[in-house]
């Protein structure tokens, strides 16, 4: 394929699916380092595209201005504005609905090129000018990847995860090491409660513990925890997840972040399967259905753990 002078990146939302995109876009734009890459996202999530060396351009996706039945009898006028004002000659949907598709048909220059992935939802593929095969492909990483494939672009056995340096929350002090817990997700039934949470840190102790994330849960207070619950940005999120001696974390868009960071981690799955939505580095540890394992299947390697507390042991073991 020749190199377009334009190349749009539609993949709004969520967290984890953004950092999902994150290895596929830095392929893209160093096979073809002269091309423009723009890349189309939710305001909320555009801190992790920060001095990202692989985009030149970020644009939002004002999503809340589409709620309700007004939202949507606003989207269809607003896509075609957009549409005049950003022209590409390869729009690449990783986001796969109806909303995107038709962003990319209105944002797609004369003789320009819209691909999307196989499975593309709510008519989304009916935009498209080629479908990447994703047939088999569980994680949502390698389903991006196959778009690249799909380009023709090789994929190389390294993934790259160029994620910002984040920052400091406001008088957060490094020392000692501290276990980075992230307990609650959106997601329903993902959550760990405010028992497990209390037992978790009691049993690390006196192992330094950082809660992080966003909840109306209130955690009873233990002399080994830092609570910054509701506290911290996205980018001091991303700071304190490159400094955790180890990440504890439920199925959540944070805990695709730490998978990106670092290997030390345990990802917690109530009911969703990680082999789609889990860690996607290899070395990651997984807790779902009473077992502790890592995802390499060469390596792997498991452990019994019927609660939180022996999940807790076993991460205080690490140490």
């Amino acid at each position: 394929m020749t190199a377009p002078r334009e190349i749009l990146v539609i993949k709004p939302s969520s967290l984890g699916d953004v950092v999902h995109t994150l290895p596929a876009v830095a392929l893209i734009k160093k096979h073809w380092p002269e091309s423009r890459l723009r890349w189309l996202v939710n305001p909320e999530w555009a801190p992790l595209l920060e001095g990202n060396p692989y985009v030149d351009e970020v644009l939002i996706f004002p999503r809340q201005q589409f709620r309700g039945l007004r939202g949507i009898l606003r989207f269809p006028s607003w896509a075609r504005d957009f549409g005049r004002r950003v022209q590409a000659d390869l729009v690449l949907d990783f986001q796969c609905l109806f909303r995107s598709g038709y962003i990319a048909r209105q944002c797609c220059a004369p003789g320009g090129r819209i691909i999307g992935l196989s499975d593309a939802r709510e008519g989304a593929g009916l935009f498209y000018h080629q479908k990447a095969d994703v047939t088999g492909i569980s994680h949502a990483v390698d389903r991006y990847l196959a778009l690249v494939s799909a380009l023709g672009i090789s994929i190389p056995a390294q993934r790259e995860w160029p994620l910002p340096a984040g920052q400091a929350p406001a008088g957060f002090q490094e020392a000692p090491p501290f276990i980075l817990l992230h307990p609650f997700s959106r997601g329903a039934g993902k959550s760990l409660g405010p028992t497990d949470v209390a037992a978790f840190c009691h049993m690390v102790a006196p192992m330094r513990v950082v809660l992080a994330g966003r909840s109306e849960e209130t955690p009873p207070p233990l002399v080994n925890v830092e609570n910054l619950l509701n506290r911290t940005t996205l980018t001091e999120l991303v700071w304190l997840i490159r400094r955790a001696a180890f990440v504890v974390s439920v199925d959540s868009g944070p805990m695709h972040i730490a998978s990106a960071l670092t290997p030390h981690l345990l990802s917690i799955h109530t009911w969703s399967d990680p082999e789609k939505v889990g860690p996607y580095r290899p070395e990651a540890w997984v807790w779902k259905d009473g077992a502790l394992f890592q995802r390499d299947e060469a390596t792997r390697s498991e452990h019994r753990a019927q609660d939180i507390s022996q999940v807790a042991q076993f991460v205080r073991a690490q140490f």
